[in-house]
């Protein structure tokens, strides 16, 4: 049967009284019936406690309605209408202005018929009071939903239409069983009960003016349980606003914080649903996916409906009135778990240190919160320490202040020495001698406990920066602890980035590390041999070469470690470890541990040559080496121009006789001979007999260089009769007659200036390779054709003038040769445009030959 609503208006059925008892709450019976306060049989209220108004009513009727589930609407015996859900219904005072409508908390049970015999049939019992502060006192404090299962509620007409209300001087409303003890026990049996969290965030998110919450059970008893829940872990402020529905048929027509409902009425969140509504499905277990769950969730949930009470009420000593979302209950919260024993995680304890600064409302409580906080977690962390020590100050307890300054400084210390992130310089120990006193006895203690090098230098770095002084001999002994382990490890450069830059900052500031560190390294060089490799575990900048003033062994080994580590400053090591050992000459062993067997370059030897003294190596440190290394880099290959240069001025050196002790016999035979090669090739004075000085057996590499890097120039530079230029070419080696045609092919190409005739040299050079080509010579091709480019720049793209020189010069030699190109000189020179090529010349060949020079038939 369809619900009849009756409307009535504030003078329809009995008159009410002007007003309601204070500290009481008002009754309301409302049902199918047929004696009522509306005069006619339906939908009406049966009886109602005085003072009811008007707008009370209105609210009850709205809040009243009534479906069962399908399967349960023709419900009528006592057990089937037992199993029907029971709606308990909150509806608070609104806040702010008053608008009559009050608090009102609703009790309905499914009844199934009425007095007609129709089906759809409820009855609401509901209490009713004009104002949040009335409707507690009435309740004895306790929240709407430990009413559940209270023996108060009724469904029985009554027969007479008034109904006292209750509270006042009878005594407050008596409650249900579910208290938090009953609640506690449920939450322990449930196996979706890590949901709560999720549960109690969008509880928060709802009477916050989020989405309503969706709770659907087995039972409204179960539903219960879990609003009550909710209702305990929820700030007992927004606990009071938090309107709640233990049953609706059509959940979504709701719009209470929180909706319950049964299977049996298949609720559903449509797509349209979905902002409005949030589904936690216990009996099929469907939750949302993704609820926002804020610290102060964690915190309630993990303090448990146990205890939570208890923390609420310890919680108002830290709130000052202005919370009204989860982040500004945090802090108090957790201030007052804290209070209570409760372990805070880091977030909560977090929240309050960032809290306490500002909560000046707190007074000197702030130093009762900061001793809570640091009872409870006392291995926090540095920013937690400074906050906890700013509190204690501002709340005025100076011997807490004290002990958080200390454990900040241990903290700190710890935090430096392990080498930690966010670990921060050190600053000088300036506080109370009890600090420093503090201070020293941490340093002592953190010997023992740091097992690291990188460990025990930062411990030693942290002493030198908080301008704390340790016992001195502790000191010391950690100092050479410290040498010792890393002079043990010295198998390669120290692999740890962070310990080479402590160790380097150390040695730079510790006089005591410093000559720990050397005395380590004397010791361990002059016991053992083969330990050279040692330097290369420190950085070139670690211990500098000033370091190690007074130690020649340890200054040696360092230039040794140098040169490893940058092979070009070799030379220069060489010279300085002479300087060390106060001997003039290397030995063999010295020059092969710095070059490892690989022969010096030859700027290395120039450099050596130049600084090394005059006269035998022979007793003066020298050991018959020397004269070996100097042979293998006068011998080696010369690469390039600036290379041949080094070897030319290193031979200029060693040709003096002071140095001539330094050099074999066949060495110093072969410096002669490139000095006297190079200073031909300076000043040549014919070419054909310079290009012999480098034929004739196997060549040193010197005289090699000199012949492929600059005979080829040398020789166009010299004098040259024509006729000796084929047998000077034909006699070149192949690259050298290669680089003289092309020097002398780029020359031809460059000599057409108008004003300035070809040089004679050139012409002499060109004259004999027109020789060549014309005579029986048989060149290569490649070289041929370097000879036909030559003579093609000559004939066709040189002056007339300096064409008829070139005539002038092969007339002596090849007088039809000499015509021929006289007679292209006067055709060019008689050409109105540009040039014509000359017939007899077009081929280079003689009249009545072919191009390789044999008679053609007539």
């Amino acid at each position: 049967m369809a619900a009849q609503r009756v409307r009535r208006g504030a003078a329809d059925g009995p008159p009410m009284t002007p007003g309601q008892a204070a500290g009481t709450v008002a009754q309301l019976y409302y049902t199918s019936c047929e004696r009522g306060l509306s005069g006619f049989a339906g939908f009406q209220f049966n009886a109602v406690s005085p003072g009811v108004t008007t707008e009370a009513m209105h609210t009850v009727e709205s809040l009243a309605g009534y479906d069962p589930p399908r399967p349960l609407a023709e419900s009528e015996t006592p057990g089937q209408l037992a199993r029907c859900p029971v709606t308990l219904c909150f509806s608070p005072a609104p806040s702010g202005p008053a608008s009559g409508q009050g608090a009102t908390l609703l009790h309905v049970r499914y009844v199934g018929r009425d007095s007609a015999r129709r089906f759809g049939n409820y009855f609401a019992h509901a209490l009713h009071a004009p104002s949040a502060e009335e409707f507690a006192a009435a309740c004895g404090g306790r929240l709407a939903i430990e009413f559940w299962g209270s023996g108060v509620w009724t469904a029985t007409e009554s027969a007479h239409p008034r109904l006292p209300p209750l509270g006042g001087d009878a005594g407050p409303v008596p409650p249900g069983p579910l208290d938090a003890r009953a609640v506690g026990e449920f939450l322990a049996g449930q196996r979706h009960a890590e949901h709560l969290e999720q549960l109690l965030a969008a509880a928060f998110q709802a009477v916050e003016g989020g989405p309503s919450v969706v709770l659907v059970d087995r039972t409204t008893d179960r539903i219960a349980h879990w609003f009550a829940a909710v209702s305990f872990l929820l700030p007992p402020a927004l606990a009071r606003r938090l309107s709640f529905s233990t049953y609706m048929l059509r959940p979504t027509r709701g719009r209470h914080h929180l909706i319950g409902s049964v299977p049996e009425a298949r609720p559903e969140i449509g797509p349209d649903d979905e902002d409005a509504f949030l589904l936690f499905d216990f009996a099929a277990g469907r939750f949302p996916e993704t609820v926002p769950v804020h610290h102060v969730v964690r915190l309630l949930t993990r303090i448990g409906v146990g205890s939570v009470r208890s923390v609420w009420s310890w919680a108002a000593e830290y709130t000052d009135g202005a919370e009204r979302h989860p982040g500004d209950w945090h802090p108090p919260v957790a201030a007052a778990a804290a209070a209570g024993g409760i372990a805070l995680a880091g977030p909560d304890v977090d929240a309050v240190l960032h809290w306490l600064p500002g909560a000046t409302h707190l007074g000197s409580t702030r130093a009762l919160v900061a001793r809570d906080l640091w009872r409870g977690r006392p291995a926090s962390g540095e920013t937690q320490l400074e906050a906890l020590a700013r509190a204690a100050r501002d709340g005025g307890d100076a011997i807490l202040h004290s002990e958080l300054v200390g454990a900040l400084l241990q903290a700190r210390m710890r935090a430096y020495v392990r080498g930690a992130p966010t670990a921060t310089t050190p600053r000088p120990v300036i506080g109370s001698p009890e600090l420093l006193s503090r201070a020293v006895e941490l340093w002592v203690t953190l010997v023992d406990e740091t097992d690291t090098a990188r460990g025990r230098a930062r411990l030693l770095l942290w002493g030198i920066d908080a301008e704390v002084a340790p016992p001195d001999a502790l000191r010391t002994r950690v100092c050479h602890e410290l040498a010792g382990e890393l002079l043990r490890s010295a198998t390669g450069s120290m692999p740890d980035p962070a310990l080479r830059a402590d160790v380097k900052r150390l040695v730079s500031l510790s006089a005591h590390f410093r000559a720990a560190l050397l005395e380590g390294l004397d010791a361990l060089l002059h016991g053992r041999a083969g330990q050279s490799a040692l330097f290369a575990q420190f950085p070139a900048d670690l211990l500098t070469f000033a370091d190690l003033e007074g130690r020649p062994l340890l200054q040696e080994h360092h230039l040794l470690a140098a040169a490893d580590r940058d092979p070009a400053s070799s030379a220069r090591a060489l010279l300085s470890i002479l300087t060390v050992r106060t001997q003039d000459f290397p030995d063999g062993d010295l020059l092969r541990a710095l070059w490892r067997g690989t022969p010096w370059t030859h700027r290395e030897a120039l450099h050596l040559a130049g600084a090394l003294p005059s006269g035998s190596p022979e007793g003066r440190g020298g050991d018959g080496a020397l004269a070996e290394w100097f042979e293998r880099v006068v011998s080696r290959e010369v690469p390039d121009e600036a290379a041949l240069r080094a070897l030319l001025r290193l031979c200029a050196l060693l040709a003096a006789p002071e140095r001539r002790a330094w050099l074999r016999d066949d060495t110093a035979a072969t410096v002669r001979r490139v000095l006297d090669l190079a200073a031909r090739l300076e000043d040549a004075e014919d070419a054909a007999r310079l290009a012999r000085e480098f034929t004739g057996g196997p060549l040193p590499e010197p005289v090699r260089a000199l012949r492929g890097m600059r005979l080829a120039g040398a020789l166009i530079a010299a004098p040259a009769e024509p006729p000796t230029v084929p047998e000077m070419l034909n006699g070149l080696a192949f690259d050298t007659a290669d680089r003289y045609l092309r020097e002398v092919r780029q020359l031809v190409l460059g000599a057409r200036g108008a004003h300035h005739p070809v040089p004679e040299r050139l012409l002499q050079h060109v004259s004999g390779l027109t020789l060549a080509w014309y005579g029986t010579l048989a060149l290569p091709a490649g070289h041929r054709a370097l000879v036909e480019d030559v003579l093609a720049a000559a004939f066709h793209r040189w002056r007339a003038d300096d064409t008829e020189r070139l005539a002038d010069r092969l007339r002596p030699y090849d007088a039809a040769v000499a015509d021929a190109v006289a007679e292209h000189a006067r055709e060019r020179r008689a050409a109105k445009k540009g040039w014509r090529r000359l017939t007899g010349l077009s081929r280079f060949s003689r009249p009545g030959t072919d191009r390789e020079g044999r008679a053609r038939d007539e």
